[in-house]
């Protein structure tokens, strides 16, 4: 009789929640940027209307460096109205929890040193993926 095991890797099962979360907040975040353009222009996408406001032209990309990971957003762009989003404030780029995460590690007693190379290896991802994307 032969037993049959079943090893996990906790390591890669803890990185793939991480990606599912992450891509899960990214979808969430994109389809509630949609939505708010939605309202704002008074129609949906490609939907012909008399009560329209403005029409949408395209998007930008940004990205979000969230407690989940870094998310790419899809900022709608539109004609006619300015869209300033309530879901993300302008020229924010690291979402409020990774900052009081910082701040906490401080407070608990992690040495300045530790906190300082949290930030720099924070900015380096944060450079890095931007001169990724300038190739």
């Amino acid at each position: 009789m032969s037993d049959k095991i079943i090893q996990l890797n906790e390591d890669l099962i803890k990185h793939d929640l991480k990606d599912l979360v992450r891509s899960s907040v990214e979808e969430t975040l994109n389809a509630l940027l949609d939505k708010e353009a939605d309202e704002l222009v008074n129609a949906e996408k490609y939907e012909r209307s008399s009560d329209r406001q403005g029409y949408r032209s395209g998007h930008y990309k940004r990205n979000l460096h969230t407690a989940a990971g870094e998310v790419e957003l899809k900022v709608p762009k539109l004609k006619g109205i300015p869209f300033e989003t309530a879901i993300i404030e302008r020229y924010r780029r690291r979402e409020s929890s990774v900052e009081e995460a910082l701040i906490e590690m401080y407070l608990a007693g992690v040495s300045v040193r530790r906190v300082e190379d949290m930030i720099h290896q924070i900015s380096d991802e944060y450079k890095q993926g931007n001169s990724k994307k300038r190739k």
